[in-house]
């Protein structure tokens, strides 16, 4: 049963990646164009309207869905589903209202809050990203209830239909209004509205989706479900802690945004324009930043539901072995991701930001710094996770603050330094996520019963990152003095040629360095598509 569950987790992880994976590449190809046509001044204008967005956001969704998640699988598992269907309708309607709310602060108050972010003009921004923040709640009930039951397909196909509709609408509007002479504050806007037509259609789709599959299929069935207010009580209960908890990191996020724009203009001396700018510049890093975490969500997703079933049926050999493989998977993604940007973020901002190259280098320190935060990050997550599936909800709340508490302090000292500006963001973001990382994790250490392989979980993977980190820095600059020299004045197409090959180098080296060190075994292979296939032609035992 153990196994069986592990695979359902790992399976899960896998469909939920593979979204990740589509809707990144979409994501790419929308960002990259956008912080193209956009100056840093207009990113500037879209960072503080989607930091908004993302804090309302993180209080309407951040804890109930996964708070849903949890309560559906239990009576999934116990086979309580009129439990678990009136679980689900309490959530929606909860979600619907809590969605409003956000809905109406951000359409009704856009000046005041541009205002409150010494952004003022990214007033049209806010105003046009207003009407997602009620579709996202009200879509964060359906993916929850699916996911409760380890349903992962309808989140990953929503999750591309909002990508898509993003790419398509946004860059569609943008170019419209940046040739009809629409300014930077007007244009951010219109890049924006992508955002909102995507996830309303994306949610049509949810809907549609649950109508077909569950509405009219629901198995016979004869348990009493507890009363409305109770269920009510029972995710509010849940939910709020992990809200409370992602909230924190958003809220410290957002009034990082206002600090170091006021201090960029008050002890540096920046104008807001300038400001404004060298924030895009810090935006645009940003969206790399985020990339090992997104594909770390699908992780965490999947383990909340599948440890609280194993913990449903006291099945702890269930526990520990999704937990280890949470850990592992974790550490062979994060450590080189994280180290390859740090080694190439000049060349990659360079590549990904080639019509902007004063912005590509303010972004290149930026994106070495926070190429090192993102592992934290992603451990963060993870650790997360598994607190939160045993029930431990308050730890993460009180970590983070801790970890806000330092990147505040540390952005408000370093960012108003002339001589580091704009460098201390990043700074304090990697200490933030460290401390959290560590800290969390020592508690996720007391409570396991069976203690993690820590050389092969975490040092190993480290280690095979930390040289083929190595090897992309040397194959880069041999590449780089080829390439140029074969192409002489093409210098964009020549970084470009070198970077790519030598992140395949960089794969290839990581992937012989896990083989022969021993960091992956057939056991972990099995659970994958044809992984027998593969340990028996890698020849892992």
């Amino acid at each position: 049963m153990a196994k069986e569950k592990r695979q359902t987790f790992l399976g899960g992880a896998a469909t939920l990646a593979a979204a990740v994976a589509i809707v990144k590449i979409i994501g790419a190809l929308y960002k990259i164009p956008l912080g193209n046509m956009l100056s840093g001044t207009g990113m500037g204008y879209f960072g503080t309207a989607y930091n908004i967005y993302s804090v309302l956001l993180t209080i309407s969704t951040a804890g109930l869905p996964l708070a849903l998640s949890k309560l559906v699988s239990e009576a999934n598992t116990l086979g309580r589903h009129n439990q678990k269907n009136r679980t689900f309708h309490v959530a929606l309607v909860a979600f619907f209202v809590i969605g409003s709310i956000g809905t109406l602060l951000m359409f009704l108050f856009p000046q005041q809050l541009a205002g409150l972010m010494n952004n003022s003009q990214a007033w049209y921004a806010i105003k046009t990203l207003s009407p997602a923040v009620v579709c996202v709640c009200c879509m964060s009930a359906f993916r929850g209830f699916t996911q409760g039951q380890t349903q992962m397909i309808p989140t990953a196909i929503s999750q591309v239909i909002e990508a898509l509709s993003k790419l398509l609408i946004g860059l569609l509007v943008v170019t419209i209004m940046i040739h009809s002479g629409y300014n930077e504050a007007h244009a951010a806007g219109g890049a924006i509205l992508g955002v909102t037509v995507g996830t309303a259609l994306a949610l049509f789709y949810l809907m549609v989706y649950y109508v077909r599959t569950y509405r009219y299929h629901m198995p016979v069935a004869q348990d009493l479900p507890d009363s409305h207010k109770s269920v009510l009580k029972d995710i509010l209960r849940l939910g709020i802690p992990i809200t409370l908890g992602s909230s924190v990191m958003s809220i410290i996020t957002l009034v990082d945004n206002k600090l170091v724009l006021l201090r960029l203009q008050e002890a540096v001396g920046f104008t807001e324009e300038l400001a404004s700018w060298h924030y895009g510049a810090y935006f645009n890093t940003m969206n790399l930043y985020n990339l090992p975490s997104s594909f770390i969500v699908p992780i965490t997703v999947s383990v909340i539901p599948a440890v609280s079933a194993c913990l449903a049926r006291r099945d702890r050999k269930g526990v520990h072995q999704i937990v280890t493989s949470s850990m592992r998977i974790t550490s062979l993604l994060a450590f080189p991701a994280g180290v390859g940007l740090c080694v190439l973020s000049g060349p990659i901002m360079s590549l990904v930001y080639p019509m902007k190259p004063e912005e590509a280098a303010v972004g290149a320190p930026l994106l070495a710094i926070l190429g090192i935060a993102s592992i934290f990050v992603c451990m963060m997550l993870l650790a997360n996770s598994i607190l939160q599936a045993h029930g431990m909800v308050n730890i993460p709340i009180v970590t983070m603050i801790i970890g806000g508490v330092v990147k505040i302090a540390t952005n408000w000292i370093l960012v108003g330094n002339p001589g580091i500006h704009i460098k201390g963001a990043p700074i304090g973001t990697l200490l933030c996520f460290a401390l959290i990382a560590i800290l969390n994790f020592s508690v996720v250490w007391r409570i396991l019963p069976k203690k993690p392989n820590l050389g092969r979980t975490f040092l190993l993977p480290a280690i095979a990152a930390c040289l083929m980190g190595v090897a992309a820095w040397i194959s880069y600059k041999l590449l780089r003095g080829v390439v140029g020299a074969i192409l002489g004045s093409h210098a964009l197409l020549a970084n470009g040629v070198s970077v790519l090959c030598s992140i395949v180098i960089s794969v290839v080296v990581y992937a012989i360095l896990v083989v022969k060190m021993h960091i992956i075994s057939k056991e972990d292979l099995s659970l994958m598509p044809k992984g027998d296939k593969i340990a028996s032609i890698l020849h892992i035992k």
